[in-house]
């Protein structure tokens, strides 16, 4: 089933869900109404992770759309000279209104002009407002009842339903140019051809390449098998954490290199956990950098190919994604917006003797103040430092206690748990005295 959102004001929604319900056998309609276009990026918004596919009502709420719908598909109807036509036979032939005496909106002058000769109809200079941006409501309204006022026009032809309402009002005779059956209908059609697209590119195998630079260097005796050992089964968990988030499966090859295979779909459906996250937990755990190269393709053997393009790409930056599509095309590299950052010294001289009595590092310390940041919160705790760290709660409560013991950290309130357990003890990170 394609997921399509359907916005629009409720009689232009009411009209696109009545024809859509001619396809539901293959499209699942969920209806956003607004009373005013400025609600549209908030529903688009909110809702975009749920939708395949949005299907607006005209321009006007696309306009104010698209730079929240991604690379996501979108529809909407334009108004065109079918469109046009209906509302011209009502105003000259069945009411009798010069064209010369009329105002119009949203319409283009070319398909005025064209609309115009095809039903032998004439208008030396008519007044027109195009639909070239999006335009505040008010503004329409303002275009035509000034010309009402100078006594320019006697009706007025608008696409939008507000201004139709408001000059209504006004006691103004309006006509609306609204869409016809058939033109929902078609794009209903262009919507099935589009979800058969990507129902192929979710089908597709993806491959993520992920490689962790000087995995030796990061224990204190390289000699010590037993320690990289461990090291090794901390990182595979966290790939295993990753690779089970999106319904894959994951290979080993070394210590500090992983093949991971799923579907476009599953990864695409997991926002939660981006590949920049997994990425900065294996830089967290390791005190290393790591790179990935994500590949699609139709094969396996052409995705784990784009995959090997991507990782080489990817070796060009520090801690990056790149992502290699089927078709060639190369993205990244990919961000995703809470990243970690920590520094491997402070020029805080209290601060670092403080620490050296807790006996805790410099660097654990920056990355427990990395995380709290990239948590977007003012507290941390040890369930929190376990999972990003890569360390059992039992370390991290320790590593909380000795930094709230000497004034690093404070202890300020406890966090009762979801199931059975003591309450968490919750800390916040002492501002620096250089920045108090």
């Amino acid at each position: 089933m394609i997921k399509v959102g359907i916005v629009g004001p409720k009689d232009s929604v009411d009209a696109m869900v009545a024809v859509g319900r001619e396809f539901s056998d293959h499209i699942l309609l969920t209806s956003f109404i607004y009373q005013g276009v400025e609600q549209v990026p908030a529903y688009v918004a909110e809702n975009d992770m749920e939708t395949d596919i949005w299907f607006f009502s005209g321009v006007a709420p696309y306009s104010m759309a698209k730079t929240h719908i991604g690379k996501k598909k979108a529809f909407y109807p334009q108004v065109n000279s079918s469109v046009l036509t209906k509302v011209l036979l009502e105003l000259v032939y069945r009411d009798g209104f010069s064209l010369d005496r009329v105002s119009f909106d949203t319409i283009s002058e070319a398909h005025f002009r064209e609309t115009l000769e095809e039903l032998g109809l004439h208008c030396e200079n008519p007044y027109l407002k195009p639909y070239k941006e999006f335009r505040k409501r008010s503004e329409l309204v303002a275009y035509h009842t000034r010309l009402i006022q100078e006594g320019k026009v006697d009706a007025c032809v608008t696409g939008t339903l507000f201004v139709t309402e408001e000059l209504k009002r006004q006691g103004i005779r309006v006509y609306r140019m609204g869409f016809t059956r058939f033109i929902f209908r078609e794009i209903f059609k262009q919507i099935l051809q589009e979800g058969e697209t990507l129902h192929f590119k979710r089908s597709q195998i993806a491959v993520q390449l992920i490689e962790v630079t000087d995995m030796e260097k990061l224990v204190n005796e390289p000699a010590n098998a037993y320690e990289l050992r461990r090291l090794d089964l901390k990182l595979q968990e966290l790939v295993l954490d990753y690779t089970e988030s999106i319904s894959g499966s994951f290979v080993a090859v070394g210590n500090s290199k992983f093949i991971i295979f799923s579907t476009r779909g599953s990864y695409e459906d997991n926002p939660d956990f981006h590949p920049t996250i997994l990425l900065e937990k294996i830089k967290l755990l390791t005190h290393s950098h790591a790179n990935m190269g994500i590949g699609f393709g139709v094969t396996a053997l052409s995705a784990e190919r784009n995959a090997q393009l991507a990782l080489g790409h990817a070796k060009n930056h520090k801690d990056a994604v790149i992502l290699v599509d089927y078709d060639g095309s190369i993205e990244g590299p990919l961000r995703q917006t809470n990243s970690i950052s920590y520094e491997y010294w402070t020029q805080d001289k209290e601060i670092s003797e403080n620490l050296k009595k807790a006996g805790v590092s410099i660097t654990t310390f920056n990355k427990i103040i990395s995380v709290q940041k990239a948590l977007g919160q003012k507290y941390i705790s040890a369930s929190m430092i376990a999972e990003w760290m890569g360390m059992t709660p039992r370390n991290a409560r320790r590593i909380l206690s000795d930094l709230a013991e000497h004034n690093i950290i404070e202890l300020i309130g406890e966090e009762t748990p979801t199931n059975r357990g003591r309450p968490r003890k919750i800390y916040r990170i002492l501002p620096s005295p250089q920045t108090t």
